[in-house]
C-alpha cells in the first residue's frame, strides 16, 4: 500500500486528536509471537474507537499473536467515532476501521464494506438533567449529539416515538467528549450518547435521568457494531481482507470464551480501570463466530441491516432502502473460518 505524506499526516493528526480528547494511547500492534517472519507482514491501518467494543478485539489479536499468525503487521490509530473512520478509509489514510450502529449509513452509502459483524450494542441512551422527566419535556430543549453517530440514532428513534422530530428540539452537534463536558457543566438540557462515556457524566451528575434506551426499540431495530474497509481496498485486496478476517474471527471466539481475559487486555490497551470496562462490557452482546456464521448464511444480518437501513431513510441519512448484500461481504467473512 502506498500513501502520501500529505494523507499520513491527516491521519496521525485525527489520531492525535482523538488521544487528546480520549486520553487513550494508540499503539503499534504487530503481535507478539506467530510463524510469519516480520518482512513477510503485510502491513495494515486499523481504526478503532477506545470503547470495550470498539477495542476489544484489536486488544486480543495483538496480545495473541493473532496479526503475526495471519501475516499481518497492524498499526491502529484511534478515532472519536465511526465516520471520521469512513473518511479516512475514503482517503487511504485507514484500509480497515470500527464503526458503530448510527454509522452504518455511511456503508450503505457506499462508502464502505462491512467485512465483519462484531456485537450488538445496548450502551446508548437519551440522558436529561433533573427535572426533564419525560421525552415529551424534551420539546424547545437544547439537546447534545454527536452528529451520525449511535447518539444521533438514539435521539431520533426516542423523539420520534413520542411524536416528536429532531426539527421539535435545539439539536446541537458536539463530538462526544465536548457532550461529557457540555452535560456536565449544565451547558445542554439532554443528551444523545452513550456508557462509558454515560458512566463518566454520571460521576459528576449522579441525579441524571435515562429516557431512551436501545432495548426500548429492540422489536423493531438492531444495533449492530462492524469492522469495515473501503470498497475498493476489499476489491483489490480480497488476500489481505482474508487475513485480517481470520484474525478476527479468532479473536472474536476468545472474548466469547475469555470475557475476564479480554476486560483486561482491553483495559490495558485503553489505560482504563478493569471497572469501567467490565461496565462497559455489560452493554453488549457478544457472539461466537459459529453464531455470526448461522445469522448471516440464515439472514438475519441482513435484517438487522434492513431495518437500519428504513431508519436511516426516515432520518433523511439515505435516499431509499439499500440491499445488505452491496455492502456486508458475508461470504467473505464466513470463508474465512473454512
Amino acid at each position: 500500500m502506498t500513501h502520501s505524506r500529505t494523507k499520513r499526516g491527516i491521519v496521525a493528526a485525527v489520531a492525535a486528536l482523538a488521544l487528546a480528547l480520549t486520553g487513550c494511547a494508540s499503539t503499534s500492534a504487530g503481535g507478539g509471537g506467530g510463524d510469519a517472519a516480520p518482512e513477510e507482514l503485510t502491513p495494515v491501518n486499523f481504526g478503532y474507537i477506545a470503547d470495550f467494543n470498539g477495542a476489544s478485539l484489536l486488544a486480543i489479536a495483538k496480545d495473541q499473536g493473532l496479526w503475526a499468525k495471519h501475516g499481518i503487521k497492524v498499526t491502529e490509530s484511534v478515532f472519536t467515532n465511526g465516520p471520521l473512520q469512513i473518511q479516512a478509509l475514503g482517503t487511504g489514510d485507514l484500509d480497515f476501521g470500527y464503526i458503530g450502529p448510527g454509522a452504518m449509513w455511511l456503508p450503505a452509502s457506499g462508502q464502505a464494506k462491512i467485512v465483519s459483524i462484531n456485537t450488538l450494542g445496548s450502551a446508548d441512551r437519551v440522558i436529561a438533567q433533573a427535572g426533564i422527566e419525560s421525552l415529551k419535556d424534551l420539546k424547545g430543549k437544547k439537546v447534545a449529539v454527536p452528529e451520525g453517530t449511535s447518539g444521533d440514532m438514539i435521539l431520533n428513534l426516542a423523539l420520534e416515538s413520542v411524536g416528536l422530530s429532531i426539527d421539535d428540539v435545539e439539536k446541537v452537534a458536539m463530538d462526544p467528549s465536548t457532550v461529557v463536558a457540555a452535560f456536565a457543566s449544565k451547558q445542554v438540557d439532554a443528551a444523545g450518547i452513550w456508557y462509558p462515556l454515560i458512566g463518566t457524566i454520571e460521576q459528576q451528575v449522579p441525579d441524571l435521568n435515562i429516557l431512551a434506551e436501545n432495548d426500548d426499540f429492540s422489536d423493531t431495530v438492531s444495533f449492530p457494531t462492524a469492522f469495515v474497509s473501503g470498497p475498493k481496498f476489499v476489491e483489490e485486496n480480497e488476500e489481505t481482507v482474508s487475513k485480517v478476517v481470520a484474525a478476527l474471527r479468532e479473536a472474536i471466539d476468545y472474548r466469547a470464551e475469555n470475557l475476564d481475559d479480554t476486560i483486561k487486555l482491553t483495559a490495558a490497551m485503553l489505560q482504563l480501570e478493569e471497572k469501567a470496562v467490565a461496565a462497559d462490557a455489560k452493554n453488549v452482546k457478544i457472539m461466537t463466530t459459529a453464531e455470526l456464521d448461522e445469522l448471516t448464511e440464515d439472514g438475519s444480518v441482513v435484517d438487522w441491516l434492513e431495518g437500519m437501513n428504513d431508519y436511516f431513510v426516515s432520518a433523511g441519512k439515505l435516499p431509499e432502502p439499500v440491499d445488505p448484500s452491496t455492502y456486508y461481504t458475508g461470504d467473505l467473512f464466513t470463508e474465512a473460518g473454512k
